[in-house]
């Protein structure tokens, strides 16, 4: 079973994503902050990371920069899901090695479709 970490500090928005993720299959992680968020990536090592951007303790593109700047597990698919729709904002995100970006409010039928199409896409650039 894949797992998925996702990292929100808004608990009604990891409520929504767990469930519909859940549903699909996944095993599901929440964290609460981006602290706490970069802790359960190292120790659990999830398959797909859902990291939002503004959270206490470490802000979505820090815990994307500690990821892709050293961790065993740099490779770790990321998605971010904020709400900041700038265009700089999204250059940004990809510049520090994020997967794919979703703007809020989203659709979670959509969130579960590019979830899994860069779990795919993992999957097959390790093959």
């Amino acid at each position: 079973m894949q797992s998925i970490l996702i990292v929100d500090d808004d608990a009604d928005v990891r409520d929504i994503v767990a469930f519909k993720l859940g549903r699909l299959g996944y095993e599901v992680i929440t964290a609460p902050d981006g602290a706490t968020g970069l802790e359960a990536a190292t120790q659990l090592r999830p398959d797909l990371i859902v990291l939002d951007w503004a959270m206490p303790n470490l802000t979505g593109l820090e815990v994307c920069r500690q990821i892709r700047d050293g961790s065993v597990h740099a490779d770790t698919p990321v998605i971010f899901l904020t709400a900041r729709s700038r265009e700089c904002d999204i250059r940004i995100a990809f510049d520090a090695g994020v997967d794919d970006y979703i703007v809020k409010p989203f659709s979670p039928n959509e969130l579960a479709n590019r979830v899994a199409t860069v779990l795919a896409d993992k999957a097959h650039s390790c093959a």
